[in-house]
């Protein structure tokens, strides 16, 4: 591991936090965002095959939680690019010591981290400032029919919003309330 990128771990076994050095001068800033020799062993060896940009516009606004099926699952690498959010990851690996517990990190354009959601995990974010801008990272491509998804007002999971849930996507309003029933996602 580089001294440019320093590994946190959390609570949640491969739910990490990446401490990110930028060298700066008067000419401003230089940053490494990922490197592959330093971490791909989060990404269970997997290359980074998709990126992906999100504007959020207002303030409060939810999007998530969200998760690949396998054998789509992905692990995610997420960065803040401008403003701030409450970014987290919910543990759904079946027989996980940490099944439906979550950790959130604030990220934000002038703190350098980067969360690292693993396969398994639903992940999604409140935006705590208006205009925020999320660049993401995946080892695995997109697939429509491998969605899945839970509410971000889940009572089960009881999660405590920084902020009252502002505008959320009709399908993240649409999905299902986990039951007695769930016991996570195979894996």
């Amino acid at each position: 591991m580089s001294a440019r990128l320093v590994r946190h771990p959390t609570a949640i076994a491969g739910v990490e936090v990446i401490a990110r050095t930028p060298l700066a001068d008067a000419r401003g800033v230089f940053e490494r965002l990922y490197c592959a020799a330093d971490l791909a062993a989060l990404g269970g060896g997997r290359p980074i095959v998709q990126i992906n940009r999100s504007l959020t516009r207002a303030r409060g606004t939810v999007r998530g939680l969200h998760y690949q099926r396998p054998p789509h699952a992905e692990t995610k690498f997420v960065t803040c690019l401008r403003g701030a959010v409450w970014d987290l990851a919910l543990d759904l690996r079946a027989g996980s010591p940490t099944f439906l517990q979550w950790h959130a990190e604030r990220l934000e354009a002038e703190r350098p981290t980067t969360l690292v959601i693993p396969e398994g995990c639903a992940h999604g974010f409140q935006t705590l400032t208006d205009d925020c801008e999320l660049l993401y990272l995946h080892t695995a491509s997109h697939v429509p029919e491998a969605e899945g998804g839970v509410r971000a007002d889940d009572p089960r999971l009881a999660i405590p919003w920084p902020l009252p849930l502002g505008e959320r996507s009709a399908r993240d309003r649409a999905l299902a309330l986990l039951d007695d029933d769930f016991r996570g996602i195979a894996p």
